[in-house]
């Protein structure tokens, strides 16, 4: 407790009516051999877990351990948390990290609204929050801020990619599938800018509650729009359940298509082949491009028994980022290390001439796969063929069309 002078003792005593009330001392700033604390707020157990969840944390965990376990001489830890996919608890946990626990930065929040939320609080509290799981183009358009990075890939970039071919192949009119909640809403209207503007029409859209397991009623609005495609406007277990009904359904068989604007490798093996096959995929990231991809992949599978998906490759890379960045700058100060990761290419094997832009954007080349034929795949999770790498200045959304004040104001 902080000592009190002879003034201020006789000061209270003279107050008989009033309490003397005394302040503790502030808490001391972390010392050499505290640990450096970072964080990641997941979906441990929903709709999303299998595509971050675990994975990203042993991600994490794996970049920490090749990184040598310390940075500045201190001991990296991670603490990981399940937001239950629900904005104010994630909000919540990452107000409790940084206030009392002294997290001093966060390496991942899953899905969209939850980091939109914790941005926030981020940025309130100048602290660095890098983002892999969620998609939604607006992180780093109207909501952006100085201390949060978009990391692995972003809605823009992943449905862009997938429309352009699906319209390039003949399917003009489009009808959409969405995922209630902000990443199907932004992934639907960065897809229909697409149809629009290449003289496609948009025919409509069904927006199904996040964790719909009967997706019957939507499917059939769907095909009763006429559409030559049904954009699935979707992810993770909103993603399998609708592909699995639509087949069901025989949806596809009447003639229109499926296009998948936000699948990802653990969607298309766990849908399987037979209903996906020839599907277009957008992805940052596929486990077989390479001997540094394979070599990952294989530690990683030793670890989860699964290959790794593009936003557990990205949590992986930049955490190593953000920790070369602190040991770069020589503090983890939150400005200092931003300008350092702005600074410093981004090369591994998951990005070739990386850089993170102005608005917080990390730009990076992007790819469009095919999914395999079950007579094409060699094994489990042989699911992809290339059909084009899409450079990073293509891929995500110019910096001119930017609706980030970080950039329009300046």
């Amino acid at each position: 407790m902080t000592r009190l002078s002879r003034t201020a003792l006789l000061s209270c005593l003279s107050l008989a009516a009033l309490a003397c009330v005394t302040v503790t001392a502030p808490k001391a700033v972390a010392q050499s051999n505290d640990p450096v604390r970072l964080g990641m707020i997941l979906d441990m157990g929903s709709l999303y877990a299998d595509v971050t969840g675990p994975g990203t944390e042993t991600a994490g965990r794996m970049a920490i351990e090749d990184f040598g376990g310390k940075v500045l001489g201190r001991p990296i830890e991670l603490l990981v948390a399940d937001h239950q996919t629900k904005a104010d608890v994630a909000a919540g946990i990452a107000t409790r990290w940084f206030d009392t626990e002294n997290v001093v930065a966060l390496m991942d929040v899953a899905a969209s609204s939850p980091a939109l939320a914790v941005m926030n609080v981020g940025n309130l509290r100048h602290r660095i929050v890098i983002l892999n799981g969620p998609g939604a183009s607006s992180i780093t358009n109207e909501a952006c801020n100085a201390y949060t990075v978009h990391y692995t890939y972003n809605t823009y970039a992943t449905s862009h990619a997938v429309t352009k071919a699906v319209m390039e192949q003949g399917g003009k009119s489009w009808y959409y599938l969405t995922a209630d909640y902000t990443f199907g809403h932004q992934l639907e209207s960065d897809s229909a800018s697409v149809v629009k503007a290449n003289g496609g029409k948009v025919l409509g859209d069904a927006k199904a509650p996040i964790n719909t397991s009967d997706f019957s009623s939507f499917l059939l609005q769907a095909q009763q729009s006429g559409a030559q495609v049904i954009g699935l406007a979707n992810a993770g277990a909103d993603l399998i359940n609708s592909v699995k009904q639509a087949a069901e359904f025989g949806i596809t068989r009447s003639g229109a298509k499926l296009a998948s604007l936000g699948a990802n490798i653990n969607d298309i093996y766990g849908i399987g082949l037979d209903a996906t096959q020839g599907m277009l995929v957008g992805d940052a990231f596929y486990w077989d491009t390479d001997d540094q991809t394979r070599a990952f992949a294989k530690r990683f599978f030793d670890k989860m028994k699964k290959m790794p998906n593009m936003l557990q490759a990205g949590a992986y890379s930049s955490t190593m980022h953000y920790l070369q960045a602190v040991q770069a700058a020589g503090t983890t100060d939150a400005a200092a290390v931003m300008t350092k990761m702005r600074e410093m290419p981004i090369h591994d094997f998951f990005a070739h001439d990386g850089h993170i832009r102005a608005d917080g954007l990390m730009v990076h080349d992007m790819h469009l796969y095919q999914v395999k034929t079950p007579a094409e795949s060699k094994g489990p999770w042989d699911l992809y063929k290339l059909v084009a790498t899409i450079p990073g200045d293509h891929a995500f959304q110019p910096l001119s069309e930017s609706r980030c004040p970080l950039v329009t104001k300046r």
